[in-house]
């Protein structure tokens, strides 16, 4: 059964822990592939320095604003998307990065589109690769994903709460990096490595010849 919207009416560092263990899917022409969430981060809008939502509302991030319970997907470094789910009430901006997950169903069609993972637990091991598994892309920003019927869906685990949960510091940001609003289930092979944020060196300058 899909999760409720009002699920998703809460903070995102309260909903970001009880989705641990809960599963989504996406129904494809291809076919569906189904991950348990084991890793997520929390992101707290215009209060959160590391929030995309911080300095305001743009074209890019217009679904953090909306109401609950929708699909906010967004490419970075030129090549990767990412998905998080829209949280609290419309304006607020709260939402929760899917960090991770297991592959529960369809895993030869996720295996097709990541043939560079050898093993299971690589297949959706960190948020791109979730969203490369699942065929994750901006087509599916503001999908809702708490409707029976719809192609991306998240509904709930019955045994997500037997789950020893952890709680650190978020993966390779720079604002706010202390903030322990990533979690995890314990002992989990998908869940990626802790990195910190590393400043990128500016590139040498050659000195003109004269």
């Amino acid at each position: 059964m899909p999760l409720a919207r009002e699920f998703f009416d809460r903070p995102a560092i309260e909903v970001g822990p009880e989705l641990l263990g809960c599963v989504l899917s996406h129904q494809t022409p291809e076919g569906l592939v189904a991950v348990e969430l084991t890793e997520v981060e929390a992101y707290m809008g215009r209060e959160d320095p590391a929030s995309h939502a911080y300095r305001g509302q743009t074209p890019r991030n217009a679904v953090m604003f909306g109401p609950p319970g929708y699909a906010y997907v967004y490419f970075t470094y030129g090549m990767h998307f990412c998905v998080n789910l829209v949280c609290q009430l419309e304006g607020s901006a709260s939402a929760v990065l899917l960090r991770a997950g297991r592959i529960v169903a369809g895993e030869e069609l996720a295996r097709a589109r990541r043939p560079s993972s050898r093993r299971a637990q690589d297949l959706a091991s960190g948020p791109a690769r979730l969203c490369q598994a699942l065929a994750i892309d901006r087509t599916q920003n503001g999908a809702d994903v708490c409707t029976a019927g719809s192609a991306l869906l998240i509904t709930s685990s019955t045994d997500r709460y037997d789950k020893k949960i952890c709680q650190g510091p978020r993966v390779g940001i720079s604002s706010a990096a202390d903030v322990p609003w990533r979690y995890w289930i314990s002992g989990d092979p998908t869940v990626s490595a802790y990195r910190a944020h590393v400043p990128r060196k500016p590139k040498p300058v050659t000195p003109s010849p004269r």
